[in-house]
């Protein structure tokens, strides 16, 4: 008959409440029997005949006997119901079977207690450090710039006019609480000579998901539910942005991707339009944050970008939470050839227009 239960998966979780039940029906009987309650009409009858068939006499001293026999029974039958039922419950609530429901519990608790981290930053660097924020708190929230404009989600940026999904993507994985196979799926990379060649999965689900639910900002919040996301993800603006670098030498290269390609020293960072505006989410991440951390990342094209946004910029400086900057571990090929840790460090400031930081990081 177990097609019977597989077919109907609610079939144990009633038979554990129908013995539970049962155990209390026996354990009222018990303490009715116990302290001698006057049963009513046949019930007692009946009791004293079986009594008195049993024994010759009637005895008030059996019939305590006999509800401390019902008691003890309808207590266990209470118990083992109990355990049973709530193993069905864990078996369903729980995936992992070797994981301990307490610990489960307990981390759950620990990680919604946690500190409010903001990071502000984009590419690789933001998400290695997602991966190991989510097992610190849920209240994480990545603020990521939205200036691609190379590989898979600049193709997607020009033909659907959306923002590049590509550092979204990679947070959204990072902070999500997936299985590997997930994890593959969204960053799988369509191989060969068809249109779809170099598009990633997840960009091209991040895409189909914000013109489903009417704009980005939802189709974000929608993926996360998919995902089981630790924590939010928010673009620094719904713009469509471009960078543009001043060089020392006075030229201006446009496009995030076209600046490092140069190989020419930076000496200031701006953005088109220049009056762009922030993420209303994005500005209230930065304002409740209790720790704000930029980087690491790409200095001039991933952590910068953020902060030319007006909105974003004023909220950092307003923000009374501790301001930390993870610096690169190596410089970066026509960004910061060259650079030490001071240099990283005065490139932000100098982008902020005030000194802000608290700490810095160093390798």
């Amino acid at each position: 008959m177990g097609w019977i239960s597989w077919l109907c998966p609610g079939i144990n979780l009633k038979r554990w409440l129908l013995l539970f039940a049962v155990g209390v029906l026996l354990c009222a009987l018990g303490l009715a029997l116990f302290f001698n309650y006057q049963l009513m009409g046949k019930a007692e009858e009946l009791l004293f005949q079986m009594t008195y068939l049993t024994t010759g006499r009637y005895s008030n001293g059996l019939i305590m006997t006999m509800g401390v026999g019902f008691l003890i029974v309808g207590f266990a039958i209470m118990v083992y119901g109990t355990r049973r039922l709530i193993s069905s419950v864990v078996s369903v609530v729980v995936p992992d079977k070797n994981g301990s429901l307490m610990e489960t519990i307990f981390m759950q608790r620990k990680l919604t207690r946690g500190p409010a981290i903001t990071v502000v930053g984009g590419g690789t660097g933001l998400s290695t450090l997602l991966r190991g924020m989510k097992y610190i708190t849920n209240n994480c929230t990545a603020v990521v710039t939205t200036a691609d404009d190379g590989g898979s989600s600049g193709r997607l940026r020009k033909e659907l006019g959306i923002i590049p999904p590509g550092d979204l993507r990679n947070c959204l994985t990072a902070l999500a609480d997936r299985e590997p196979l997930m994890e593959r799926l969204m960053q799988y990379r369509f191989q060969g000579d068809s249109p779809l060649a170099g598009h990633c999965f997840g960009n091209l689900f991040i895409a189909a998901m914000a013109q489903a639910e009417g704009g980005m900002e939802a189709g974000l919040n929608a993926t996360s539910q998919i995902l089981k996301v630790r924590g939010r993800v928010i673009p620094s603006t719904l713009e469509d942005i471009r960078l543009q670098a001043r060089m020392t030498d006075g030229s201006i290269v446009t496009g995030e991707s076209e600046i490092p390609k140069v190989r020419k020293h930076i000496k200031k960072m701006m953005m088109l339009p220049a009056d762009a505006q922030a993420a209303n989410g994005a500005i209230d991440a930065i304002l409740n944050a209790d720790v704000l951390i930029f980087g690491p990342g790409s200095l001039y094209t991933s952590v910068i970008p953020n902060l030319l946004v007006e909105g974003i910029r004023d909220a950092v400086v307003r923000s009374q939470a501790i301001k930390i900057y993870i610096c690169n571990v190596m410089t970066q090929p026509g960004e910061t050839d060259g650079y030490g840790a001071y240099d990283h460090v005065q490139a932000l400031i100098d982008h902020v227009g005030t000194q802000f930081l608290d700490y810095a990081i160093v390798n």
